[in-house]
């Protein structure tokens, strides 16, 4: 593929997608190598027309051949983790037969201890990933393509938002990514839905390949695997949330792994946090910026704590989490990153610059206690698991439409 054939999107708002990027060369040790080359930038666009072969297939089987059960009939074998019985048919043999055996470069214990830093964060963390994983990420139209064309805005942002985090929680729960574990098959799951997701677009006549390349391409599974890595962990920071390097490198490594389970191709995949802030920032300059579909999803987005079930005091409760999260929108994408969200530009960054000093003394003070770690991990985890009840009740549901996508 030339670079006449790459999608039109690849790069076509690069001035302005490198000022939002911008923030992120503050903390690359080394700037030069940000800058993509001729060979990266074209890989970057090559991979905008790349889906995920062996899901693909197995997408095309369960609508087709496989028939009305075939979809029950993965989530079975998932749900066993039985993945070598016979009989199956070639494309879910095909399919498991990838997945049943980690990559030679898992580490089990790094794995826990990744997850184990992501429970630190606590509440702060949840709000950090729906603020800046993905209120920010609506800046890209090309992303958004697929949520628009997928009913996103009708099917309510609330849903979305609970089955994201509850995925996120699944994988993130010590123990969450192993063989059979709730992480292992929600994401198994979810690499499935996309590439039905995936074959659903490519079949209506309205999706421009041209402009926007593959839906639920391999750019666009990088830029939300590095969401949940190099974003989280940013932002965490800039909450007050200290995190050591080991921390962060466990974090990416755990996500590494998440990410190859969902099919995000291993050249895309990062072995460390500077590789993953790089990666994060060529994909940010080659991201289509946001559009009215942005300022569409951004208000409603804006507007879902005003819709969650709080046990009392709901109405302030909703309007107080609104406030809140506009706030750390703010400091995450700036003015102008509000204007193309379509939110308010009165608001400030007044709650991390309230919140952000307290939290650093709080993991501090914990950190040089006796035990005071698993405290937190604890505390964290707890408080992770409530939040996402807060959201969506006790009936939290079972993801139906993609992590991000649709």
């Amino acid at each position: 593929m030339n670079l006449q054939q790459l999608p039109s999107r690849h790069g076509i708002d690069r001035a302005e997608a490198e000022r939002i990027a911008k923030p992120l060369l503050w903390l690359i040790h080394d700037r030069k190598a940000a800058i993509p080359d001729e060979n990266q930038w074209q890989h970057l666009g090559e991979a905008l027309m790349k889906g995920d072969p062996v899901a693909d297939d197995l997408a095309r089987w369960v609508r087709g051949d496989g028939g009305g059960a075939a979809f029950a009939q993965f989530k079975k074998i998932v749900d066993s983790g039985d993945f070598d019985q016979e009989g199956l048919a070639p494309p879910l043999r095909a399919f498991f037969d990838e997945v049943k055996q980690p990559p030679e470069w898992v580490d089990w214990e790094r794995l826990e201890r990744g997850a184990r830093a992501s429970s630190i964060s606590g509440q702060t963390g949840m709000r950090v990933l729906r603020d800046l994983g993905l209120m920010a990420g609506y800046q890209a139209r090309g992303i958004n393509q697929t949520l628009i064309m997928t009913g996103a805005l009708e099917k309510g942002v609330s849903r979305r938002v609970a089955e994201t985090a509850k995925w996120w929680l699944d994988c993130s729960t010590p123990g969450g990514m192993e063989p059979g574990a709730e992480g292992f098959k929600t994401t198994l799951r979810v690499r499935l839905i996309h590439a039905m997701v995936r074959e659903q677009l490519l079949a209506n006549p309205e999706w421009d390949t041209s402009m926007w390349g593959l839906p639920v391409n391999q750019l666009d599974m990088q830029a939300t695997y590095l969401a949940f890595s190099v974003s989280f962990l940013f932002g965490q920071k800039l909450m007050g949330t200290l995190i050591s390097r080991q921390d962060a490198e466990d974090v990416m490594h755990l996500w590494r792994y998440i990410g190859w389970l969902m099919g995000v191709d291993e050249s895309l995949l990062c072995k460390s946090e500077q590789e993953g802030r790089i990666a994060l920032y060529q994909n940010v300059i080659s991201q289509a910026t946001g559009d009215e579909n942005s300022r569409k999803l951004g208000r409603s987005l804006m507007d879902e704590p005003l819709g969650r079930r709080y046990p009392r005091f709901g109405k302030f409760r909703g309007q107080w989490e609104r406030q809140v999260h506009l706030s750390m929108t703010r400091l995450f994408v700036g003015g102008k990153g509000m204007d193309a969200l379509g939110l308010p530009k009165t608001s400030l960054p007044w709650y991390p610059a309230l919140f952000a000093p307290l939290n650093a003394i709080w993991t501090t003070g914990h950190r040089i206690l006796p035990g005071g770690r698993e405290r937190l991990v604890r505390k964290g985890s707890k408080a992770q698991r409530t939040q996402l009840h807060t959201l969506f009740g006790e009936d939290v549901p079972e993801i139906t439409s993609g992590v991000q996508f649709g």
